[in-house]
C-alpha cells in the first residue's frame, strides 16, 4: 500500500452466502479483498447456501447472529493481513435486499457500548426477538401478500405506491407474518432493519435508518414521496413507524464509526459510516451506470438494471429509488429463462458449438424474415407463463422451424422481451442510450448484436467482478465528499473499469424491429393468458 496519506474507502457485502469487504484508494483503483464464506468458514450454523430452508420448503432464513459472527472473522482476517484501518475515511455497505432484524429492546444501549477485549458476536448474541431473520429467498407470505393488496386497492394500486406489487419476499409482508404468529417476540422488539440497516448499526454503534433504495423493496415506501405509506405500514403491523425509523437518502452521511472500532481494530475516529443500501441498488453503483443506460446482465437468469427519471410501476419487475442520485429511480427486472435455455438451443440446433451457432445466427437477416418465437423453459417471471411458441410472419402459430431460424428466433424474442418490459417500467431508447452487457453470453459478438439491433443502441461490455460491494466502496466516497458538492457520476468518473464497444446498431435495425416489437407483445400477451 502507498504512503501514509493515502485515502481509502471500503466497502461491505452482506450476501446470502458470504461477507465480502473491498478496499479502493483514492483514484478508485481495488486495494485489497477479503471474504468469509459461511457455510465453510462457520460450519457450526449448519446453512447450506448461507440459509435454512424450513420444513414447509417455503420458509427460508438464516441466523441473525451468524451474520455478526461473520463479519467478526473478516475484521480479523483484514487485521491479520495487516490492512491499515486508519487509512480508511469512509465505508458503506450493502446487505441482501428484503431481509429482515427485529432487534430485542434494550440492544441501543448495548450496541453504544461494546467493549473492545470481545468480539461483536459475543455482546449481541442474545439481541434479537426473531433469531432467524428471514431472507430473499422465503415464499411464505402469500396470505399476507394479499391482504396487502385487498386493503391498498389491488396489486396495480400497491405497486403504483411502492413500486411493486405484493411480493412475498418483501420485508413488509414478512413483517405481518411476524407480527401474526410470534406477537410476543413482536412485543419485545425494539427496532427492525433491512439487513443493509443491521450492517450499518453494528459500525455506527447506534441504529442506523433504512435508505430509500433498500427500502424500496420492503412493499412499505411511497417511492415517490419518499416516506413510508401509511396506509402499507398499518396494513402490516402496528406502531410500525417507530419500529422502522424514518428512512434516508442512499448517500447520507450516518455519522462517524463506532469508537469500538477505533479501539479495536485502529480505525480513524475521523472515519465516516455512509448509509448502506441493498444488493441490487449497489450492483447499479457498482457498474458506473448513468441515465439512459440499460444493464443487462446475460446469466442463468437474464437481469436488467434501468436508470429512470419518470418510473410506470407495472405488475412485473420492480422500481427502487435510485441509490446515487435521489431524483431518479432504478428498475429491476429478471427473466429466468436466460443462459440454460440458449445452451438447450445451442445443443439441438449446433451441436452444442458455439461456434456453429453463430454462423447459424448470422446466416438469417435481422428480422428473421418475420419469424417470431417465444421460449419459456421453465416457468418465466416476466411474463407468468411456461411454454415454447413459434410463429410464422403471419402470427399463425407452427410446430418447428430451421436450425438457423431458431437459433435468430431464440435470440430476438429473448431481447425483444427485455425492450419490451423495460418500456413498460419508463425506460425509453434514446440518441446516447448505452446497453451495457455483462455475464457469460457477453463474451459473444455475435450474440451481442442481435441485442445491439433490437435495442437499436451501442452494446458495451464490462467485466466487474464483486459489483455490489465495489459499488458501496464507490458509494462510501460518494458520501465521504458529500452528495450536494459533487454527482455520483463525477465521482466514477475516474474509475479504471472500462466499457468496451462491442456492437452497433445495423442502420436499418428500427425499421426492422419496431414493427416486430409490436407483434411479439401482442403475442407474448396471447401466451401469457392461456
Amino acid at each position: 500500500m502507498a504512503g501514509s496519506l493515502e485515502k481509502l474507502f471500503l466497502g461491505f457485502d452482506f450476501s446470502t452466502q458470504q461477507i465480502k469487504s473491498i478496499a479502493i484508494n483514492d483514484a478508485l483503483q481495488v486495494i485489497q479483498e477479503f471474504s468469509v464464506q459461511f457455510d465453510t468458514d462457520l460450519p457450526e450454523f449448519c446453512t447450506r447456501g448461507g440459509v435454512h430452508i424450513h420444513d414447509d420448503q417455503l420458509t427460508v432464513t438464516s441466523p441473525t447472529i451468524m451474520w455478526v459472527k461473520a463479519l467478526d472473522l473478516l475484521l480479523e482476517r483484514m487485521k491479520a493481513s495487516g490492512f491499515d484501518f486508519s487509512k480508511v475515511v469512509a465505508l458503506s455497505g450493502t446487505g441482501q435486499q428484503h431481509g429482515s432484524v427485529f432487534w430485542k429492546a434494550g440492544t441501543s444501549l448495548r450496541l453504544g457500548n461494546l467493549q473492545p477485549s470481545q468480539m461483536l458476536h459475543e455482546q449481541l448474541v442474545d439481541s434479537f426477538v426473531v433469531p432467524n431473520s428471514p431472507v430473499w429467498m422465503d415464499s411464505s407470505t402469500t396470505a399476507q401478500c394479499r391482504n396487502l393488496e385487498q386493503v391498498m386497492g389491488g396489486p396495480q394500486s400497491v405497486a403504483d405506491i411502492t413500486g411493486s406489487r405484493a411480493y412475498e419476499r418483501f420485508t413488509g409482508n414478512q413483517i405481518a407474518k411476524i407480527h401474526q404468529e410470534n406477537q410476543a417476540a413482536f412485543s419485545a422488539c425494539e427496532k427492525i432493519s433491512l439487513v443493509s440497516s443491521f450492517a450499518a448499526s453494528l459500525f455506527l454503534g447506534s441504529y442506523a435508518p433504512i435508505d430509500f433504495s433498500d427500502g424500496s423493496g420492503m412493499n412499505l415506501l411511497d417511492i415517490r414521496g419518499k416516506t413510508w405509506c401509511p396506509q402499507a405500514l398499518d396494513a402490516c403491523a402496528p406502531c410500525l413507524l417507530n419500529l422502522l425509523g424514518l428512512p434516508v437518502p442512499s448517500s447520507t452521511n450516518l455519522g462517524p464509526i463506532s469508537s469500538y472500532f477505533v479501539d479495536r481494530y485502529r480505525f480513524s475516529a475521523e472515519c465516516q459510516v455512509i448509509a448502506f443500501t441493498g444488493d441490487n441498488p449497489a450492483s447499479l453503483a457498482g457498474m458506473a451506470l448513468k441515465e439512459g443506460d440499460i444493464a443487462v446482465s446475460l446469466g442463468t437468469s437474464d437481469t436488467l438494471f434501468l436508470w429512470l427519471k419518470t418510473p410506470c410501476p407495472a405488475l412485473e419487475g420492480h422500481i427502487f429509488v435510485n441509490p446515487v442520485d435521489v431524483q431518479s429511480y432504478m428498475a429491476l427486472l429478471c427473466f429466468k429463462n436466460g443462459s440454460l435455455t440458449r445452451e438447450r438451443i445451442r445443443n439441438e440446433c449446433s451441436m452444442a458449438s458455439w461456434d456453429t451457432f453463430n454462423r447459424l445466427l448470422e446466416s438469417t437477416p435481422p428480422g428473421n424474415n418475420g419469424n417470431l418465437g417465444i421460449y419459456f423453459d421453465v416457468q418465466e417471471i416476466t411474463p407468468s407463463a411456461v411454454g415454447v411458441y413459434r410463429f410464422d410472419s403471419k402470427n399463425d402459430r407452427i410446430e418447428s422451424f430451421s436450425a438457423a431460424v431458431e437459433v435468430r428466433a431464440l435470440l430476438e424474442g429473448q431481447f425483444m422481451a427485455k425492450r419490451l418490459h423495460a418500456e413498460n417500467l419508463g425506460y425509453l431508447v434514446e440518441h446516447g442510450s448505452r446497453v451495457l452487457a455483462t455475464g457469460g453470453a457477453s463474451a459473444n459478438r455475435a450474440i451481442l448484436q442481435v441485442l445491439s439491433d433490437v435495442f437499436n443502441a451501442p452494446v458495451y461490455v464490462l467485466d466487474v467482478a464483486n459489483s455490489a460491494c465495489l459499488g458501496c466502496a464507490y458509494r462510501a466516497k460518494h458520501g465521504f465528499l458529500g452528495n450536494s458538492s459533487v454527482s455520483f457520476t463525477d465521482v466514477v468518473r475516474t474509475s479504471p473499469i472500462e466499457y468496451k464497444l462491442a456492437a452497433t446498431p445495423s442502420t436499418d435495425a428500427s425499421q426492422i424491429y419496431t414493427p416486430l416489437l409490436a407483434r411479439y407483445k401482442q403475442l407474448e400477451e396471447m401466451v401469457s393468458q392461456q
